[in-house]
């Protein structure tokens, strides 16, 4: 596929690469594992599916009282994360099975939440994923629009100051915009992130724009026809806000933080795996709950490094990866709880925002 992206010419791969490569090769190979997820995976992706589809029916389908409602609407959203998560998010990346057909019948899961698994591997394969925080290149810094300062290059502005107090609210219609804005200019445009690629025609676009029509009839019109009410409202938002704010978080702990690394669209003094290291940074490792949760992404610095690889064996690759790091002299970057990575992204909120000192 050509595209007409802005090129960032990382140097040959170095030292660190190579023994990474190498020792992560020998986990795999030498015990004789799967890179894939096999019947864990297969499992974890029917409960998250399973609590999104348990959820939903239970609120449409059911007799609930209000508190109920409102409940089952956060539930629905946090399942719809958690779909993200773990299921869409390995089989985009082909980590969930060997088989290409079955990563391409579980990557749809993004289109029926909402999405475009089309977009979504240019967006975040190509461009996230090589070009993290650079300037111009890396799209999920550029989703706040003037209303959010996430890196050093952006234009400063006076509301800029309250962001790291305000951005919860944001969050909360970042899928609203995602959905039903960006996803659209995008399919039309065929611009992601200011860069050109080939616009979506033929099956790509149909897809595209069936699995549009099928999250908006599920999600919207049939709760419209079942519950005539403006109720709907109130359980949209809650439902869309508790998304929104799993979404954007996620990443922003990852890598909107005082511990990663932002570079400009020049030249670039360090390999891939050395920009990979130095632009991510891994939150919770020993949280388990969490981890499952959140399909392995606490382990950032492992996903980036290894996108194919599933989820389940970041742990294993983690303590792999901080290893080779002390062995080649860099640092790795790590967060040990949640509580340190939210506060990390609140102070790197706020210092984005804070005015220029005199």
């Amino acid at each position: 596929m050509r595209t007409d992206v802005q090129r960032v010419r990382f140097p040959a791969r170095r030292s660190f690469h190579a023994d990474l490569k190498r020792r992560v090769e020998d986990y795999f190979e030498g015990a004789a594992r799967s890179r894939h997820g096999g019947w864990a995976m297969g499992v974890k992706s029917a409960a998250m599916l399973a609590w999104l589809g348990g959820s939903y029916a239970l609120l449409m389908f059911t007799p609930v009282r209000a508190w109920e409602a409102a409940l089952l609407s956060v539930s629905v959203g946090l399942a719809m994360a958690g779909v993200g998560f773990s299921v869409m998010h390995d089989a985009n990346h082909g980590g969930t099975s060997s088989s290409a057909r079955m990563n391409g019948i579980l990557s749809f899961t993004l289109d029926l939440i909402g999405g475009s698994s089309f977009l979504w591997r240019r967006k975040h394969n190509v461009l996230h994923h090589t070009y993290t925080n650079i300037s111009s290149l890396d799209p999920d810094l550029e989703g706040g629009g003037p209303l959010l300062r996430l890196a050093p290059w952006q234009p400063r502005h006076g509301h800029h100051r309250f962001q790291h107090l305000y951005v919860w609210l944001l969050y909360g219609f970042f899928p609203l915009k995602w959905w039903f804005v960006d996803d659209f200019r995008e399919l039309a445009t065929g611009r992601i992130g200011g860069q050109q690629f080939p616009p979506a025609r033929g099956f790509p676009l149909l897809g595209a724009l069936a699995g549009k029509a099928l999250f908006v009839s599920w999600a919207f019109v049939l709760p419209a026809v079942l519950h005539p009410s403006w109720a709907l409202l109130l359980l949209w938002g809650l439902g869309i806000f508790a998304l929104g704010n799993v979404l954007a978080a996620v990443f922003q702990l990852a890598h909107c933080v005082g511990e990663a690394e932002f570079l400009g669209s020049g030249r670039i003094e360090t390999d891939w795996a050395e920009h990979q290291v130095a632009t991510t940074v891994d939150f919770a490792p020993a949280n388990a709950l969490l981890g499952w949760y959140l399909g392995g992404l606490n382990f950032q610095v492992e996903h980036h490094l290894f996108p194919r690889v599933c989820h389940l064996h970041y742990p294993a690759l983690a303590r792999i990866v901080e290893e080779t790091c002390r062995t080649h002299g860099l640092r790795y970057r790590c967060e040990p709880t949640l509580r340190s990575a939210l506060a990390a992204n609140w102070r790197w909120l706020r210092g984005m925002g804070s005015p220029v000192p005199a």
